[in-house]
């Protein structure tokens, strides 16, 4: 009974069809025609891409903003990302090398490309939302973005044991707020660019 209702109830809504098309008696089945959502695949995968890349520009801004922040007040860089790789090592039972000074840097340069990924990850999710949601707040999806990255970068620390938010002076929620919300701006300008392009020359 829990099957048909739930069945009754998509078609209803029109989940079965494509929104904005109608079906073979002219008329649109539920909200199908009213939905701002999307469900073209190749579109989705098309702005899955972008907004990677997005992410790629929203990263590149991340780090900036960081370095920026570094050369200003003459703190160091964070070693949370080389000691959650060290972590990962401990749980794997694999070291990156039995050599300390090439650990060292190994770990360095893991981290720094998880941290890319992360930034490459979160836009792509960007992308894939924004290719369902026609007309989004995108101030609000733009902080939403820096968010996620900041969850997707911070959550395998926790995890790990290696930092805990909840420790954290407020300077410290400030430096790692700001970049990540300068990441979620600049992977939203970057792809709302890309993604009104083809439009615009269409429209010539």
């Amino acid at each position: 009974m829990g099957l048909g209702l739930g069945l009754g109830l998509g078609l209803g809504l029109g989940l079965g069809h494509p929104p904005g098309r109608r079906n073979s008696s002219g008329s649109c089945p539920g909200f199908a025609c009213s939905t701002p959502f999307r469900r073209e695949t190749g579109g989705m995968r098309r702005d899955a891409l972008r907004g990677a890349l997005a992410g790629a520009a929203g990263t590149t801004a991340l780090n900036a903003t960081t370095y920026l922040d570094m050369a200003l007040r003459g703190r160091p860089a964070s070693r949370t990302p080389e000691q959650t790789v060290q972590k990962m090592e401990e749980w794997l039972g694999k070291p990156v090398s039995s050599d300390g000074t090439t650990a060292a840097n190994r770990r360095s340069g893991i981290g720094a490309l998880l941290g890319i990924a992360a930034g490459l990850s979160s836009g792509a999710l960007y992308g894939l939302v924004r290719s369902r949601w026609e007309d989004p707040p995108v101030t609000a999806l733009a902080i939403g973005a820096g968010v996620t990255a900041n969850l997707v970068g911070t959550a395998p620390m926790v995890a790990m044991r290696v930092t805990d938010p909840r420790e954290w002076p407020a300077s410290s929620w400030l430096m790692d707020l700001i970049p990540h919300l300068v990441f979620g701006f600049a992977t939203a300008a970057t792809f709302e660019r890309m993604r009104s392009r083809p439009r615009s020359r269409s429209s010539r």
